[in-house]
């Protein structure tokens, strides 16, 4: 009966890590999230959200926007007007970010206060006898 505890055991170990390997994968890369986080605050064109975005390249930022339309994060709106209008919007489905997003800054902000709180102490010198 162990073995099928310690295998149960295992099963769950290695399904909660492909749910998290998954949620990496999904917001993999260093411009999702500000992508995320710069829609957050409503619509914005393409022009908009390069320039909110500082130093992303328009060829990258337009593989990110493909790869969160595709994966149901964001929507692109064209509007036939003239000159045709195309304006990126975030989904419901994006709010279920809120919560991993405010997890990923609190433990940021504690990790990053950790290590400058080492750098700041003063290295001990050994003792030279």
């Amino acid at each position: 009966m162990l073995q099928l505890q310690t295998i149960s055991a295992e099963w769950e170990a290695c399904t909660a890590l492909s749910a998290v390997q998954d949620a990496l994968y999904v917001l993999n890369g260093k411009w999702k999230l500000p992508i995320i986080v710069a829609l957050s605050s409503g619509n914005k064109r393409f022009n908009e959200l390069q320039k909110t975005v500082k130093g992303i390249a328009a060829k990258v930022l337009s593989h990110e926007l493909k790869e969160l339309e595709l994966n149901g994060f964001v929507i692109r709106h064209v509007y036939t007007s003239t000159p045709v209008t195309i304006e990126y919007e975030l989904t419901e489905y994006s709010n279920s970010l809120g919560q991993v997003v405010d997890a990923l800054r609190i433990w940021g902000t504690m990790h990053r206060e950790k290590i400058r709180s080492q750098l700041r102490q003063p290295k001990a010198v050994p003792e030279t006898t």
